[in-house]
């Protein structure tokens, strides 16, 4: 407010006043103030303007509008520069929109600017984001010069995909090339031995930090370690060393102790974990969620609805489901329960006829993951539900057979349908691409690359 004070002093503002407030704007995700702005001011924006509002899109959640800015930038014939590339690859990133990427890719190669090291990073980043991993690496290869960033940009990228020897072995590279690691690039590999369920080699490296190159440890990396520890089932081991920090632990600590208390079903120490983050994150959903579920799975009803009432009480909901594809270069949104997609009657009986077929071979629904008190049968229909299914269906149906299908969650995905979409990757023949908050999942014949152990 006092910047927009002092700006509306100036008699004759000039495009370089009216960017220093668009960065402000920019920071706090205002786009469409600064669009208005510079209208009402006759003045026509300049490359650092609409990269500023770019940044701020995807900074924000605002991946679309982010994709749009970069179009209308062109249009007014103004020229991204290696600024410009590094902030919008991002929101391709974001939302999986491998195409556009691609397409930014293909400018910066045009524009020789891909030899950058922010775009060449950036790119790395993004093509990671996008499920194509092989990609990254073969942008790092071919980067003239490297930095840090770039090196942990591959790190983070095998760690989320799960590639724990790739990533072993790009960390040991990086050492060899003079470059020193940093508490982010222990980070990556704590999470890369977490996803491969390493767990003597994860107490290794988190050891060595502080013995062999001098980084404390940081909450980050406590966090690795407890969930590490959490997904092989020791639990009791991850909470004595919650217990044992040296400083007080928060959300990014107790979230993966509960989590993992979700997958083995240890209901004492979840307790725990859940009042903690109650203290912590009063107004988070997730955590009043993740507790119910062990109640449900449990079947502890009066304790799940007790917990519903807790929510309410704080006006509180859950986040709905909500999955993201991308096909013939538009992304589709839908939700959990949704009924607004217009192919949603085609969606349902393709989902109806996999269903079908499922049976047929012995599946069973995983009826656990509902968290209602209703019919078995009742369950089966709530699964079908989930926006990840929708997604993948909405792929079948548009794209020939043997086609890769991408989604994105913004949730973790449930055990019943992972157990689907790898009979659906057999069955349809489909390589599917699946990022959750936790990981990628790279379905082909019947089998993940998580291993079940996500």
């Amino acid at each position: 407010m006092e910047a927009r004070k002092v700006f509306d002093r100036i008699p004759r503002p000039n495009v370089v006043a009216c960017s220093a407030l668009l960065s402000g704007y920019a920071r706090k995700g205002c786009v469409e103030e600064t669009k208005e702005l510079f209208k009402r001011q006759g003045l026509n924006l300049n490359v650092v303007s609409w990269t500023s509002m770019i940044a701020s899109c995807s900074q924000n959640g605002k991946d679309m509008e982010a994709l749009e800015l970069f179009r209308e930038m062109q249009m007014e014939g103004l020229k991204p520069n290696s600024v410009t590339i590094p902030c919008l690859l991002p929101a391709c990133g974001n939302i999986a929109a491998l195409m556009h990427g691609k397409a930014v890719h293909c400018f910066s190669l045009k524009n020789w600017v891909s030899n950058d090291v922010y775009v060449g990073t950036a790119l790395i980043d993004m093509y990671a984001n996008c499920g194509r991993i092989q990609l990254s690496r073969r942008c790092f290869d071919s980067m003239p010069r490297r930095n840090l960033v770039s090196w942990n940009a591959l790190l983070g990228g095998y760690a989320m995909h799960g590639k724990t020897k790739e990533a072993l072995e790009v960390f040991n590279l990086m050492q060899k090339s003079g470059q020193e690691p940093d508490f982010i690039s222990f980070t990556s590999v704590l999470s890369a031995c977490s996803q491969g369920g390493l767990t003597e080699e994860g107490k290794f490296y988190f050891d060595s930090m502080s013995k062999d190159y001098g980084i404390e440890p940081r909450l980050e990396h406590y966090s690795c370690m407890v969930s590490l520890l959490g997904r092989a089932g020791r639990i009791v081991e991850a909470y004595t060393m919650v217990k044992q920090m040296p400083m007080e632990p928060d959300g990014c600590i107790w979230g993966p102790l509960l989590s993992s208390c979700r997958v083995h079903h240890n209901l004492a120490i979840g307790e725990i974990a859940a009042r903690k983050l109650f203290e912590l994150e009063p107004n988070n959903p997730g955590n009043y969620v993740l507790l119910s579920n062990i109640y449900a799975s449990k079947s502890m009803w009066v304790e799940v609805n007790s917990v519903r009432e807790m929510m309410k009480s704080k006006g509180l909901r859950k986040n709905p489901g909500c999955s993201w594809i991308e096909i013939k270069n538009k992304v589709h949104m839908l939700l959990a329960g949704d009924n607004l997609h217009p192919q949603m009657p085609e969606i349902t009986k393709k989902l109806g006829e996999l269903r079908v077929e499922m049976q047929k071979s012995g599946y069973l629904p995983h009826t656990d993951f509902v968290l209602q008190d209703v019919e078995e049968q009742d369950k089966e229909e709530m699964l079908c539900d989930h926006s990840e299914k929708l997604a993948v269906a909405l792929g079948l149906l548009n794209t020939s057979r043997g086609f890769p299908l991408q989604v994105i969650k913004n949730l973790r995905i449930c055990g019943d349908c992972h157990a689907v979409i790898k009979f659906i990757s057999e069955f349809e023949d489909r390589e599917i691409f699946v990022r959750d908050t936790n990981r990628f999942h790279h379905f082909k014949d019947g089998a993940c690359s998580c291993g079940d152990l996500w």
